[in-house]
């Protein structure tokens, strides 16, 4: 059985989805085995309805998916640059491809230097890898925030959005719920001073 969060080598089935991020309307080309392969995930499209686009600056989509979050980002910010990164070949295949269709292929990249910092995270974190390896998982990405950075995480409620809150905040990373829909929480976390 795959999972979003390996790389699958069934057969690449694509499909057209449209969506609207940050007012506007985009068109996605998704897959079999990446994450939310048929449609723009709730989680997600609570979080890009949450929260405003940064005006500028260098952003990471961690796990990014057919790329709604990057490509949105781009598109609604000229000034933003955007590293997107997933353990998934074909979702990042996926996201460069978005990337292209929508113009923003320039300042969309699939890899993240080494040494990049970001002034802001974006993440529907992979819950499902279990609570192990998300912790690891953040642990592993939120130092690289600038000193003042943010990152954005969505997660359902009925998954643990609270209990990983907690856990974040303990780590000395404050993490506040700043919206709730749909039953998925809304994250702002920061560095703790």
């Amino acid at each position: 059985m795959s999972h979003y969060f390996t790389n699958d080598d069934a057969p690449l089935v694509t499909r057209e989805i449209q969506a609207t991020v940050f007012g506007h309307d985009l068109t996605f080309t998704t897959a079999n085995g990446v994450f939310s392969g048929s449609r723009l995930d709730p989680g997600t499209a609570v979080l890009l309805r949450s929260v405003d686009p940064p005006a500028a600056g260098r952003v990471l989509d961690l796990g990014c998916g057919f790329g709604p979050i990057a490509v949105g980002l781009a598109v609604a910010s000229p000034a933003v640059i955007v590293d997107a990164v997933d353990v998934n070949d074909r979702a990042l295949e996926l996201t460069r491809r978005n990337a292209e269709r929508a113009g923003v292929a320039d300042r969309v990249a699939t890899t993240s230097p080494a040494d990049a910092s970001y002034d802001e995270i974006w993440s529907n974190p992979p819950i499902r890898i279990g609570k192990a390896a998300l912790h690891e998982l953040l642990l592993a990405w939120l130092p690289r925030l600038k000193p003042d950075g943010i990152a954005w995480l969505v997660a359902s409620k009925n998954l643990g959005a609270d209990s990983l809150a907690a856990w974040l905040t303990e780590q000395g990373w404050p993490a506040v719920k700043v919206a709730s829909a749909k039953g998925f929480r809304v994250l702002k976390v920061r560095r703790a001073a």
